[in-house]
């Protein structure tokens, strides 16, 4: 068979919509003839079902049309046994979005069935990725055309961790740290607030001297159960000298897990902003961390390399790794990332 191009679409004859739309979800019908996506009928030239395209072959079409990157991802997927649509408005199956670029079936369904697997955006591994883009799931092709696929949700980022705190502990502001001299134990071992100065801390005395980051110091100065000379005003200049705007931005981030119920603590060794703790009843019987946020602006660029390693290394510590994506506003939406075998 063969097929013309008609602007961006293939148009093949009748009985094209009995071949390959009815029996295997290629297309959109035409009465009996059948439209396709420039990406659809390179792979019906790949397979040989279709002869040529204006007299194109496979190579010639491939370079004509520029849809190798996507191509691979949509031979992939056909080869998983899945059948999808290019994301086009009015297509069966479909709907035109700038964010996908083909709608995945679930094993044994078409587009006529209504129900949806995946909604796929494909990117090679040196392309751009905005962090507000981040809505659904991601195929990364690389240099050597292999694709990894990455699963992005909107992540629960409550939790229950909820005890009766002291108010005006005095402390004090030093360099990039504020020191409670003679804080109530509570605030470490129940809430889990800064660290003890000493491993030698006693709390059995019911108080210990406790290192709180700026990000912890202002949210607890905001809440007027800590107290500095400087203020709330003087933690959140120091906070802004040391860290420039990412210190705002961290600060809405981490009151906010606070206020949901989390506890978060620095995430340092695990190259993120935080690590967080759903519920904690006392620090000794604290249990390992379920997830990892790094904040970032709405604004904010990732390229693939970077989703791969932070989705690598969440995965390789047991932890779920999550974006906090902030604006101006201190609004925040919540993007996860993790590996996936389609």
């Amino acid at each position: 068979m063969h097929g013309s191009m008609e602007g961006d679409t293939v148009h093949v004859p009748s009985p094209a919509r009995e071949r390959f739309y009815d029996n295997r979800g290629y297309g959109h019908p035409r009465g009996d003839a059948l439209a396709l996506s420039p990406v659809e009928a390179a792979h019906l030239l790949f397979r040989g079902d279709l002869e040529a395209v204006d007299g194109m072959g496979f190579r010639s079409f491939l370079a004509t049309t520029d849809t190798l990157v996507r191509f691979l991802v949509y031979k992939d997927l056909r080869e998983r046994g899945f059948y999808l649509s290019p994301a086009r408005d009015g297509w069966v199956g479909s709907d035109a979005t700038d964010n996908i670029d083909f709608v995945v079936y679930p094993r044994g369904n078409g587009p006529w069935d209504g129900v949806t697997e995946y909604r796929v955006r494909v990117v090679g591994e040196r392309a751009a990725v905005s962090a507000s883009s981040l809505t659904e799931t991601l195929a990364v092709v690389d240099e050597e055309s292999e694709i990894t696929y990455f699963s992005v949700d909107t992540p629960d980022v409550t939790g229950s961790t909820d005890h009766s705190l002291p108010e005006n502990v005095p402390g004090m502001l030093l360099a990039d740290r504020v020191v409670l001299w003679d804080a109530p134990s509570v605030l470490y071992e129940r809430a889990f607030y800064g660290q003890p100065l000493s491993a030698r801390d006693a709390s059995s005395t019911g108080s210990m001297s406790i290192q709180c980051s700026l990000v912890e110091a202002a949210h607890l100065a905001e809440r007027g159960i800590i107290r500095v000379d400087a203020g709330i005003e003087g933690i959140i200049e120091r906070g802004r000298v040391v860290e420039g705007d990412r210190f705002d931005r961290r600060r809405a981030v981490y009151s906010t897990l606070r206020d949901q119920g989390v506890v978060p603590k620095t995430g340092y060794k695990f190259g993120a902003d935080f690590r967080t703790y759903a519920r904690i009843e006392h620090v000794d019987e604290l249990d390992h961390s379920e997830q990892l946020i790094r904040v970032v602006s709405q604004d904010h660029t990732f390229s693939p390399r970077d989703l791969a390693l932070d989705g690598r290394l969440a995965h390789g510590v047991r932890k779920r790794m999550v974006f906090a994506l902030t604006d101006a506003t201190g609004a925040i939406d919540w993007r996860s990332i993790s590996r996936l075998t389609p």
